[in-house]
């Protein structure tokens, strides 16, 4: 009996910085619409400074929740909580992309030098400087045309 060879999936690292709004939703939309164009990517997303979402409280934000909600996305129970960077994470990914460079280039300079210069940078600002409407509707946007993008370079 012959086997099926399936390439191991490419995996896309979301980061921000709590791992509880921004790069949690981009992870979860991207792996939405991942799964539907049946494209070999894996989506995962980390914080790059866990201790500075004091007001965090939760599995993931109540705002990225119900925009899921609103794209009929539900989450499998357990939630996962909110998971710090590590160096294997950023070893694994094929693609790393922090959500807003003037927030996340420093933070990954001091944590991780040594791939700061595979990071893409998108410019998500957080509730402090965005609403969420805004900065949701801006990431659904750029995981859309980074799966597009990944469509059309994917091999056949």
């Amino acid at each position: 009996m012959t086997q099926l060879y399936i390439p191991p999936a490419h995996q896309v690292l979301f980061l921000c910085t709590g791992n509880y709004y921004r790069s949690r939703f981009a992870e979860i939309i991207f792996s939405t619409l991942a799964e539907k164009k049946r494209i070999p990517w894996t989506a995962h997303s980390r914080g790059l400074r866990m201790g500075m979402g004091v007001g965090n409280i939760g599995p993931i934000s109540p705002l990225a929740l119900d925009a899921l909600a609103e794209h009929g996305i539900s989450l499998r129970l357990p939630i996962r909580y909110p998971q710090r960077a590590t160096a294997m994470d950023f070893q694994t990914a094929s693609l790393i992309i922090g959500m807003d460079e003037s927030e996340h280039r420093r933070m990954i300079v001091e944590s991780f030098p040594q791939y700061a210069d595979r990071v893409e940078y998108w410019y998500i600002h957080d509730l402090d400087r965005s609403s969420p409407e805004k900065a949701l509707t801006e990431i659904e946007t750029r995981v859309r045309a980074l799966v597009g993008r990944l469509l059309n370079t994917k091999e056949e």
